[in-house]
């Protein structure tokens, strides 16, 4: 009897499994039929020089279109049984088209099932960046609207992330740094998110340099002395990016006490990272 039961269950479970597959890929179709339907070529233009990277988009530009309003709370009301991994997968799809609203889609999509990310589910979060998330914009929004919040909350650990400071990935090393600013707010918060971003500081991708470079100004701005003891230990091997970035709001004579002494080289420094899309 026992055995008939698992046998039924695991059956249930593999035809909910085909069913949430096939229902996202119907979601992802429909966000791409309309996206082509409705797309302009000419508004994706104006934004290209915001990404050095490379920018492939529709061209929904303005946050109120349609297509994140109207558009995405009917999608998220039609396709609600997907619940959290049936939109977890359909992220990966859109992510995979490398269109800009596509990404920007999945991530908004995934913002109500925010507090159920955790464990195997943030595995299949760090699979958008398998071949995905290819841009500094969808990495810090990603961490804005999932991640730091679940950081902040403490419904998630930073030692969850440990494994992303060394993804092949550079916007995923990005957003390890990024999401750290969700720990701010929290007692002995910036202390963790230094400690966090150390065995980082020797990156050599120039998008996780400015990614530590804002962490670091954001600790320095609540802790000062912080953020400085960090800094003093670091100038001298970190990038010059991370450090300028860390130092931005200070005053000219405060900043001095961080300029490195080491000469100037020219091109990637021995050891750097090569980039990882």
């Amino acid at each position: 009897m026992r055995s008939r039961q698992r046998r039924f269950y695991t059956g249930l479970d593999m035809l909910r499994k085909k069913t949430t597959s096939s229902d996202s890929t119907r979601l992802v179709e429909e966000i791409r039929a309309y996206c082509r339907t409705h797309a302009n070529p000419a508004n994706a233009a104006k934004w290209q020089r915001y990404f050095s990277e490379g920018y492939d988009a529709w061209g929904f530009t303005d946050r109120n279109d349609p297509i994140y309003t109207t558009q995405q709370s009917e999608w998220m009301a039609k396709y609600a049984d997907l619940g959290v991994d049936g939109f977890l997968e359909a992220g990966r799809s859109l992510f995979g088209s490398g269109k800009y609203e596509e990404g920007a889609l999945a991530i908004r999509l995934l913002v109500p099932y925010r507090e159920e990310i955790g464990g195997d589910r943030l595995a299949a979060l760090a699979g958008w960046f398998d071949g995905g998330v290819r841009n500094w914009a969808h990495a810090d929004v990603l961490c804005a609207e999932l991640l730091s919040p679940l950081l902040a909350a403490g419904r998630l650990k930073e030692g969850a992330l440990q494994g992303w400071r060394t993804s092949p990935h550079r916007f995923q090393r990005r957003a390890a740094a990024v999401a750290m600013l969700g720990l701010l707010s929290l007692k002995n918060g910036p202390a963790r998110a230094l400690a966090f971003a150390g065995p980082m500081m020797e990156d050599g991708e120039k998008v996780v340099h400015q990614g530590l470079g804002w962490l670091i100004k954001e600790v320095w701005k609540r802790e000062p002395a912080l953020a400085e003891e960090f800094l003093l230990n670091w100038k001298d091997r970190a990038a010059r990016l991370v450090i300028s970035t860390a130092c931005e709001k200070m005053t000219p004579e405060r900043k001095l006490l961080f300029r490195s002494v080491r000469p100037k080289k020219e091109g990637r420094r021995p050891g750097g990272r090569r980039p990882g899309d």
